[in-house]
């Protein structure tokens, strides 16, 4: 198994050899401000805002010095979460794009794995690498994830041997609790 160590080589060799470049339209990286931040264990929940605009998040920074993995949710669209990783890199990128698709095994604890893919994103003006993952059954994932210890995550790198993360689940129960409840306050302050 790789050691951590070693992940910005697979940002680098992923972002050099991938087979799938496509030009993405996102926006410039904006900077939300953090709200409500709360700790629970090895976990976070907070509300992410810039004008308007609010997001939940349940975050796990233990970890790694430089990774992090989190569970979101839009104002609006609670019952749509998403799971994402960020990696830190050595200095801002120069554009936003989707670097590579790439097939990837998530497994919490002893549960059967789950394979999916994740693209690969990075957002100009942004220090960060961001892994999204497409998840058909993220009710079941976050069930498991509050109930879990330890999230395990593995990247297939074409020729190389896959890469692996281990993330703590220690407070993910009560983050992702909060995360959700913060989420549905959004909806009853803006019912009319």
């Amino acid at each position: 198994m790789q050691t951590y160590t070693s992940f910005p080589t697979l940002v680098i060799s992923t972002m050099a050899s991938a087979t799938l470049w496509v030009a993405a339209p996102f926006a410039a990286a904006a900077t939300f401000n953090i709200e409500q931040p709360d700790t629970h264990g090895h976990w976070q929940s907070m509300v992410l805002a810039l004008g308007d605009e609010r997001h939940v998040r349940a975050v796990e920074t233990h970890s790694y010095s430089d990774a992090t993995l989190s569970l979101n949710a839009t104002q609006g669209v609670c019952d749509l979460p998403w799971l994402e990783m960020r990696v830190t890199l050595e200095q801002q990128q120069g554009e936003s794009k989707a670097v590579n698709l790439v097939p990837a095994r998530l497994r919490i604890d002893e549960q059967p794995i789950v394979d999916t893919m994740a693209e690969f994103i990075t957002e100009r003006g942004d220090d960060g690498f961001y892994a999204h993952f497409y998840l058909s059954e993220m009710p079941a994932l976050i069930d498991d994830m509050r109930q879990g210890e330890q999230l395990f995550i593995g990247f297939d790198q074409e020729a190389s041997a896959p890469w692996y993360m281990t993330f703590s689940l220690e407070g993910a129960d009560s983050a992702i609790g909060r995360m959700q409840s913060l989420c549905d306050a959004f909806l009853s302050t803006d019912a009319p």
